[in-house]
């Protein structure tokens, strides 16, 4: 066994992958603090061909260092647009035939790996802050909540890991 070396990935360059189709899913990341997790926002956006990625509120934007230094160059491949409020970018997604889907625990939630997709629908996931999660009135616009089971100590996961198993669950229901 070796690892392949980076010429024999057959990875796409920037304009190939703006051109490329892409899935159904947008991502929304409403108020995230750190920089890092926007950057790993990008970059798993990017490995798994995800359509854009709307930044809300106090979510940093490219350029800037903090998210390069995750994203790795993804803030360049992956269309993003930044919303003053999350609502906005949520009317937006709604008129525009999306599903909205928050990452959150609520007494209504679902299961991620007992939620079912539908191939022919676009969906928004709605990943929220560090610490106070989807703030409410996003989560009013929303159409289902999901929920990641844990079965330890603490009560969320880093966002840039729910985000990663979110998009995955996703990618192998879909594919």
């Amino acid at each position: 066994m070796r690892k392949l070396q980076l010429d024999e990935l057959n990875r796409l360059n920037i304009e190939e992958f703006q051109s490329s189709e892409k899935s159904n899913v947008t991502l929304v990341l409403d108020n995230i603090r750190s920089l890092n997790n926007v950057g790993s926002a990008f970059r798993t956006g990017d490995g798994l061909a995800v359509e854009k990625i709307y930044l809300c509120g106090i979510t940093g934007t490219p350029p800037h260092n903090e998210i390069h230094k995750t994203a790795l160059g993804a803030q360049d491949s992956m269309e993003w647009k930044h919303f003053k409020t999350t609502s906005e970018a949520l009317t937006q997604l709604k008129e525009d035939g999306y599903t909205l889907l928050a990452l959150e625990q609520t007494d209504e939630s679902t299961e991620l790996h007992k939620f079912e997709y539908d191939k022919d629908k676009k969906y928004a996931f709605i990943f929220g802050n560090e610490v106070f999660g989807v703030e409410d009135e996003a989560l009013a616009l929303c159409d289902h909540c999901l929920e990641i089971p844990q079965f330890g100590t603490k009560h969320s996961f880093n966002v840039s890991v729910t985000l990663g198993m979110t998009l995955y669950d996703h990618f192998v229901k879909t594919q």
